[in-house]
C-alpha cells in the first residue's frame, strides 16, 4: 500500500530530493529518486527495488542483531574489550571476546564446544563494515541523550551505500522488576508500570492496551522502534525464573493480555508512530524440569508430560498473538524432549529433538500453517554460536542453513555475519533464502516510517518520557494490581481513627539492600500520608508493615531452584515471625513466582501480594483511598510436596484442589483470587 499521508522527511547527511514540490531523502546519493526512496509508491515495490540494490554482504548485515552500548557505559560485559570512539562520539569497534558459552561451568561434561561470539558495541564499523542495522540497546539514560544517541546511530547509517536506517531494539524498560536474561533492560527513565504479572493481575486488557499506547509514543520520541516483547509464555512451572515475565497461567488470560498490548504498541497497522513486537518464546517456555532456563545446558529441553498440554495450554497465546498481527515471533532455545512428554503432536508424531528455531515442525507446521503467521522469525540470542541445543554436532554454517529452512528470518546477538556469508557462497544455503528474509525486515522498516525520518526531537523526547498524564495511568495500573488475600479482624483499611492510635514498624525483607529498601517504603509511606508515625523501634510500635521481596534467581544458575522462602531467597522467616507474634502485622509479598508462603502467612493479620510496585501506591491502597481489586494471575502451591509432585507443563488451577493453598480463614489462593475492603 502506498502511504495515504505526506510524511515528514529529515536528512542529516544525504539530500533530500523535491519532486513535484514533494520531498524525498536521496539515500543512495545518485541524484535521482529511485522507487525504494520514493514513498508513493507501494511498499512491496519499494522492498523489491531495494532488495535487488544490495549485496550478499548488506542482506547478511541486516539479518543479525547485535548488542549495543554507549560509550562509557557501566552495563558493556566485563570480558569485552572496547575501542576509543570515532569522531561522532560513537564507539567505534568491540572484539570477539567469548571464548566459551559464558554460562558454561569448567569441566562440565555435557558441554565442551567452545562458543566464540562477538558483541559488536561498536557502532560505526559495524554498520558501515558489518552492514548491522539492527542494535539491542542495553543501556538506560534518560530519555533526551537516548535520543541523541539513536539520532548518531542514524546519522552514520544514512551516510552507507544504500543509506538503509537502523532499528533500535529493546526489552521492555516501563515495569519494576529486576533485571534478567530479557525480562526487562531498564526502568525508571519512562513511566514506571507493574511488572507483566502486576498486569495481569488488574484482568484489565483495556488498561493493558493503553499501557502499550503510552510505552509506544516514549520508545519513538526516545528512537527506539521494535520491542523483544512480550512473553506469550504460559507459566505452569513455579521454579522458572523468568516467570515474572509472563502474564501468568492461565491461557485466555494471557491471550487476552498478549493481544491488548500488541494492539497498544502496533496501533491497528504498523504505522510511524508504532513500535513493533517481537512476541516470545514460541511454543512457550513455561513447561521447564525443575524449573531450569534453556539459557543453560541442564535446562536446554522442554517437557510436556500431560497428553494434549502443547495445544491447550501453551499455544493459545501465541494464536491470540498472530491475530492480533504481531511483527516477529521469537521461538526459545530449547528442544522438546520425547523422553519426558506425553504424546502431543498430531497422529502421535514424535517431536524432532532440536532447538525450536531449528524445528520446522514447531515453526513451519505449527507457527506458519496452523497459526496462520505471515510476520517474520526472531531467533532469541545466540543460537548458532552459544545455545544451539540439539545441533552442537553440526557446523556454524549447516546451523545457519537449517535455521533458515525452518523459517529463521533474523538472527539475535549473531553480530558477525561472515559465517551466515560464508554459508551462502559455500553452498549451504542460497541466497535467495535471504532475500526472503530481508523483504519481511525492509517491509518493516518502511513500515515504521524509517526511510522518511528515523530522527527524534531529544528535548521532546524527555517531555513525553516524564508526562506526568502517563505516569497517573501507570499509577492506576499499580493500584489495579495488588491482590488482597486475607484481612483477618478487618485490620485493612487504615483508616484515620486507626491511624490515630497507631505506631508503624517497616521491615523489608531481600537479598541485597534490605535496610536501602526499608527506607525507601518508609520515605514512601511518611511522603504520602504525613498522619502515619512510623517507628523503628518494635518494642514500642502498635503494627508492623512487613515486606517480603524473595528473589528466585540462586547464587549458581546450576543449584536447585527453590520457591520456599528461607536464606536462598532472601527472606528471614524467623525475624518475621518474630515481628508477626510481637504486633499485628501487616504481610505484603512481591510474587514474582507462586511462592511456598505456609511459614510467614499464617501468623500475619492481613496479607498482600504485589507484582512489582510503587510504595506510594501501596501506601494508599492500605489507607484505604483505593480498594483493592487484583487477582492473582497463577495459583500458590500448598506444599513443596504438591509442587513436587506436580507436572511442570499445566497451570496451577489444572493440578487438583490438593494443589492450592488455604489459609487459616479458608481462603484458597488460587488462579482469580483476591479480596476486596
Amino acid at each position: 500500500m502506498s502511504n495515504k499521508h505526506t510524511p515528514k522527511v529529515d536528512a542529516r547527511i544525504k539530500d533530500i530530493l523535491t519532486v513535484d514540490g514533494k520531498q524525498f531523502r536521496d539515500l543512495n546519493g545518485n541524484g535521482v529518486l529511485d522507487p525504494y526512496e520514493n514513498w508513493e509508491l507501494p511498499i512491496e515495490e519499494r522492498v523489491q527495488d531495494l532488495v535487488s540494490r544490495m549485496t550478499l554482504e548488506e542482506k547478511a548485515g541486516l539479518m543479525t542483531i547485535s548488542s549495543q552500548y554507549m560509550p562509557g557505559s557501566e552495563r558493556i560485559p566485563g570480558n569485552i574489550e572496547t575501542k576509543e570512539t570515532d569522531e561522532s562520539g560513537l564507539l567505534n569497534e568491540t572484539d570477539v571476546v567469548l571464548k566459551t558459552h559464558p554460562f558454561s561451568k569448567p569441566g562440565d561434561d555435557n558441554y565442551e564446544l567452545p562458543r566464540p561470539l562477538l558483541y559488536n558495541a561498536g557502532t560505526t564499523k559495524g554498520i558501515k563494515d558489518l552492514n548491522l542495522r539492527y542494535f539491542i540497546v542495553r543501556d538506560n539514560p534518560k530519555a533526551s541523550d537516548l535520543a541523541t544517541w539513536t539520532n548518531k546511530i542514524q546519522e552514520v547509517a544514512e551516510d552507507s551505500r544504500l543509506g538503509i536506517p537502523a532499528v533500535m531494539v529493546s526489552n521492555p524498560r516501563n515495569h519494576i522488576g529486576h533485571l534478567y536474561h530479557g525480562l526487562m533492560e531498564a526502568t525508571g527513565e519512562f513511566s514506571v508500570w507493574p511488572g507483566e504479572l502486576g498486569l495481569a493481575a488488574t484482568g484489565d486488557s483495556e488498561l493493558m492496551k493503553e499501557f502499550g499506547k503510552i510505552a509506544a509514543r516514549e520508545w519513538r520520541a526516545a528512537g527506539i522502534q521494535k520491542v523483544y516483547g512480550y512473553m506469550a509464555d504460559i507459566a505452569t512451572d513455579p521454579l522458572w525464573m523468568r516467570y515474572n515475565g509472563t502474564f501468568g497461567e492461565d491461557p485466555d488470560l494471557a491471550a487476552s493480555m498478549v493481544k491488548a498490548v500488541i494492539e497498544g504498541f502496533q496501533g491497528e497497522k504498523l504505522g510511524e508512530d508504532s513500535v513493533s513486537l517481537t512476541t516470545k518464546h514460541f511454543p512457550g517456555g513455561g513447561a521447564r524440569h525443575k524449573g531450569h532456563d534453556p539459557h543453560y545446558p541442564w535446562g536446554s529441553f522442554n517437557p510436556y508430560p500431560t497428553p494434549g498440554s502443547l495445544y491447550k495450554y501453551h499455544i493459545p497465546p501465541f494464536k491470540a498473538a498472530v491475530e492480533a498481527g504481531t511483527t516477529s515471533i521469537m521461538p526459545y532455545y530449547s528442544y522438546p524432549s520425547n523422553e519426558h512428554s506425553a504424546p502431543q503432536l498430531k497422529d502421535g508424531e514424535l517431536f524432532e529433538e532440536i532447538g525450536f528455531a531449528y524445528n520446522k515442525a514447531i515453526v513451519r507446521d505449527i507457527l506458519r500453517e496452523e497459526l496462520g503467521f505471515k510476520g517474520y522469525i526472531n531467533s532469541d540470542t545466540g543460537i548458532i554460536n552459544m545455545m544451539p541445543w540439539g545441533a552442537e554436532d553440526l557446523s556454524a554454517e549447516e546451523r545457519y542453513a537449517k535455521a533458515l529452512e525452518a523459517g529463521v528470518n533474523m538472527f539475535s546477538d549473531e553480530a558477525d555475519p561472515s559465517i551466515l556469508i560464508k554459508s551462502v557462497k559455500e553452498g549451504y544455503v542460497s541466497e535467495d533464502k535471504l532475500d526472503e528474509s530481508v523483504t519481511y525486515l525492509l517491509t518493516e522498516i518502511m513500515e515504521l516510517g524509517l526511510f522518511e525520518n528515523p530522527y527524534v526531537d531529544p528535548e521532546q523526547a524527555q517531555k513525553i518520557a516524564k508526562d506526568v498524564s502517563s505516569q497517573e495511568k501507570a499509577d492506576e495500573a499499580h493500584r489495579k494490581s495488588i491482590v488482597l488475600n486475607r484481612n483477618s479482624d478487618q485490620l485493612l483499611p487504615l483508616t484515620d481513627e486507626k491511624v490515630k492510635e497507631m505506631k508503624l514498624y517497616v521491615e523489608v525483607f531481600k537479598q541485597d539492600g534490605a535496610e536501602e529498601e526499608t527506607t525507601k517504603v518508609k520515605e514512601a509511606f511518611t511522603s504520602r500520608d504525613a498522619s502515619l508515625v512510623l517507628t523503628d523501634n518494635l518494642e514500642e510500635a502498635t503494627h508492623a508493615f512487613v515486606f517480603a521481596i524473595p528473589n528466585t534467581v540462586p547464587d549458581r544458575p546450576d543449584e536447585p531452584l527453590t520457591v520456599a522462602l528461607g536464606h536462598a531467597t532472601g527472606v528471614d522467616v524467623d525475624r518475621i515471625r518474630e515481628i508477626e507474634a510481637k504486633v499485628p502485622t501487616i504481610l505484603t509479598i512481591n510474587m514474582t513466582n507462586p511462592w511456598l508462603i505456609g511459614d510467614i502467612e499464617p501468623d500475619a493479620t492481613a496479607v498482600l501480594s504485589t507484582f512489582g510496585v510503587k510504595y506510594e501506591v501501596l501506601a494508599d491502597v492500605l489507607r484505604g483511598k483505593h480498594n483493592p481489586t487484583g487477582k492473582l494471575p497463577f495459583t500458590l502451591p500448598a506444599s513443596q510436596e504438591e509442587l513436587d509432585k506436580s507436572p511442570g507443563d499445566i497451570p496451577g488451577h489444572a493440578k487438583g484442589s490438593s494443589y492450592v493453598y488455604r489459609d487459616r480463614d479458608g481462603n484458597e489462593y488460587g488462579f482469580g483470587f483476591g479480596l476486596s475492603y
